[in-house]
């Protein structure tokens, strides 16, 4: 087993160094080829709507593979294939055929991680392992963006997309040191061969936790997306955003999610789901509140822990709450692509309604705003979400 947990965990850290490299170096890469704004934006809208349609035939995609292996590696190989086109001269149809390749790699890839941790581990040790995941996908995060800063600053913005490509090697050599377990005494049925299973995909949305989680999960990202740029923003205007508080905004999150991601996939084994569910959402609402009461500089670097403790939850509880969901069913990966989608709903609601009210109301008006949802989802939990664990599952 020591081979496979090394290889879950540096596919998760190598995996999420990659992604780094299609973050705001995008921006950066394309601007300095003299892309105007409103073309820039067109491009990365691409990105995203493009893995907002496949997020759920991503999830359906790899539940018809039997081996979870095969289809980590294709979207590794699309996920190189992507940063490559980048580093390309930047025309029109190279930039727009690297963000359509990286959407859709994307889009297979979270789940197909998903199924193999399943697979590897069981369902019993599945929130523990997903802990450790979150802790590497932020460790990979935190290197990943150093190590491309040095490079770009020292190199080329162009270097970026070489060392993005070249990340993704590592990440898939990790994929043949993980053994998927097939034998198990009770085996969650997403880990069948497809061709074993009982219910059809439409069965999973009989489920009604399923659809409660979703709405609880876009009123959440429609807090959460646009707290951290909606602060920049109002930072920047009154000239309070250096370079490091920018760069401390984004590492003291993946800090605390390190830390925090393994304890709180522990706690969901002992204690159940929503307890630990409830904790992570309801540290959205009071960062919105703390960001309208206290907006300078370092108290938004300070703030921004409790991001940390969000994305920790989020990153855990997702996919193992989507695990006790399909206990039944087994279309573990299409629950996973269906909130994704929810997820990628929400941030994108969330940051145009963020915008507008910014223009209109004012940044503290809009904190409050932003709490206001934050606060409603976690509502939506408390009053609507049952203890998913699989015990409780069975006495329901």
């Amino acid at each position: 087993m020591t081979g496979t947990r090394l290889g879950l965990n540096g596919l998760n850290f190598f995996t999420a160094a990659v992604q780094a490299g299609f973050g705001p170096f995008v921006a950066v890469w394309l601007a300095m080829n003299g892309w105007r704004l409103e073309d820039l934006g067109v491009a990365l809208s691409i990105g995203t709507l493009t893995a907002l349609i496949f997020q759920l035939p991503g999830g359906m995609l790899v539940d018809q593979f039997h081996g979870k292996r095969g289809a980590a590696a294709v979207a590794l190989v699309g996920l190189g294939i992507s940063a490559l086109m980048l580093s390309l001269v930047p025309t029109r149809s190279a930039v727009w055929g690297a963000q359509i390749a990286h959407s859709l790699a994307s889009c297979v890839m979270t789940p197909a991680i998903a199924a193999l941790t399943l697979s590897a581990c069981g369902h019993d040790a599945f929130g523990e392992q997903l802990g450790q995941n979150t802790r590497f996908q932020a460790l990979g995060n935190a290197a990943a963006a150093a190590l491309l800063g040095l490079a770009a600053s020292t190199i080329s913005e162009r270097s970026v997309f070489f060392a993005t490509a070249l990340l993704a090697v590592p990440a898939l050599l990790m994929v043949p040191l993980i053994r998927e377990r097939h034998d198990a005494p009770e085996p969650h049925p997403a880990t069948r061969p497809p061709r074993e299973r009982t219910h059809r995909w439409r069965h999973l949305y009989a489920e009604p936790s399923l659809h409660v989680f979703a709405v609880a999960i876009v009123l959440f990202q429609l807090a959460n997306a646009a707290l951290l740029p909606l602060a920049l923003t109002g930072l920047t205007h009154r000239g309070g955003a250096p370079g490091y508080i920018v760069s401390a905004c984004v590492v003291v999150p993946q800090v605390v999610a390190a830390v925090l991601a393994p304890r709180a996939g522990r706690l969901a084994q002992k204690i159940g789901r929503r307890p630990i569910l409830i904790a992570g959402f309801a540290a959205v609402p009071l960062r919105a509140v703390l960001l309208a009461i206290f907006p300078d500089a370092l108290p938004l670097a300070a703030i921004q822990a409790l991001d940390g403790v969000s994305a920790a939850v989020f990153g855990v509880m997702l996919p193992l709450i989507a695990a006790d969901l399909t206990a039944k069913t087994g279309f573990l990966n299409m629950a996973i692509g269906s909130l994704g989608l929810a997820a990628g709903i929400g941030a994108t609601i969330g940051t145009a309604v963020a915008g507008w009210l910014g223009a209109y109301l004012g940044e503290p008006m809009t904190f409050v705003c932003l709490a206001a949802a934050g606060v409603v989802s976690v509502l939506v939990l408390w009053l609507g979400m049952p203890e998913t664990q699989p015990a409780a599952m069975a006495a329901r």
